[in-house]
């Protein structure tokens, strides 16, 4: 038999035969999304932790996993879109990062896709997971605690500023997830017999307003609450804090590093290393409905003494004590 006859004969098997006897199949990259809420800008820092927390499992970038990068840019409206962008990409996993509004756009759009998130709220109460052991379903991560460690910031404001007869609260009024939150810290404020102002920016305009309107409130101290936009903007932050010469408690010591006067919270990169770690063990095979939420067991307290001296606080001795750093 001739070998064009034989071809002719095999039809469309031909197409299968493979090229040589020990011909194989490259392996596929598995792709990780990664979901933000923020700025690629306000991510880089914590890069480096989410690839160690990878490579602690035996992934590296570049190497045996690739990253996609989605970004919001302080946009929570745009999260949907790029959550189902992701989607028909078929990543392997994704990783939403930036609070809530990232992780229910992420839930939103798949049921089938592993999602590690990286949230303040109680994951229980949101309906992401069935329970912090057992999350049940295609959902498991990071529980950073900001509800649970809002009243040590108001406790720990009022030490600092005990005079204090009138404290604001900036929040971006764009995240109606924090809705409740605020309200229970307003009502926390007022039951300590202190005056409270409520003000917020949801864009870079909103910043000199709500400044403007919490000195013109006669606002003594301001708690800025956790949420991706206002941590993408801490240089602003600061920079306004100290024109309008108002003591403010923030979540990260990032704001604390930059200037702030003092901060109250879990460590980032270390929350972004165990999101990296949970990440590479779904690469692996584990499954989100086997890996308990994870939640921290240790909080950092950061104090500026050359912020406080020039807003003419004496930072008492107590928390001086109790602060993990003091930046003099």
């Amino acid at each position: 038999m001739k070998r064009r006859e034989f071809i002719t004969l095999l039809g469309g098997a031909a197409a299968a035969w493979p090229l040589g006897a020990g011909a194989q199949q490259q392996p596929t990259m598995p792709v990780v999304g990664i979901l933000a809420s923020h700025t690629s800008a306000e991510w880089t820092p914590f890069i480096g932790a989410f690839d160690v927390g990878l490579k602690e499992i035996g992934f590296v970038e570049g190497q045996n996993v690739r990253i996609e990068y989605r970004w919001a840019e302080g946009h929570y409206d745009r999260l949907p879109v790029l959550a189902a962008d992701l989607v028909r990409s078929r990543v392997a996993v994704i990783a939403a990062v930036g609070g809530v509004n990232s992780a229910l756009a992420a839930k939103t759009a798949t049921s089938e896709i592993p999602i590690v998130f990286l949230t303040g709220r109680d994951p229980v109460e949101l309906e992401f997971v069935k329970s912090f052991n057992r999350p049940g379903g295609n959902l498991t991560g990071i529980n950073l605690q900001n509800e649970e460690l809002e009243s040590k910031r108001l406790e720990l404001l009022r030490e600092l500023v005990p005079n204090a007869a009138t404290i604001a609260i900036l929040i971006n009024p764009d995240n109606r997830n924090h809705q409740s939150r605020v309200d229970a810290m307003a009502a926390a404020v007022r039951a300590g017999g202190q005056q409270v102002v409520v003000v917020g920016a949801a864009a870079d305009r909103d910043f000199e307003p709500a400044f403007a309107m919490l000195a013109q409130r006669g606002a003594d101290a301001l708690i800025v609450s956790p949420d991706p936009f206002l941590d993408s903007h801490r240089e602003t932050l600061v920079s306004l804090t100290a024109r309008y010469a108002v003591p403010a408690i923030f979540q990260w010591r990032e704001f604390v590093q930059a200037g702030g006067l003092v901060s109250y919270g879990t460590s980032l990169a270390d929350a972004h290393r165990q999101l990296g770690n949970y990440t590479g063990k779904i690469l692996q095979g584990a499954t989100p409905a086997d890996l308990p939420v994870v939640q921290p067991t240790k909080f950092e307290l950061f104090v500026n003494l050359k912020t406080a001296q020039a807003l003419g606080l004496k930072v008492p001795t107590s928390i001086l004590l109790r602060a993990d750093e003091v930046i003099e």
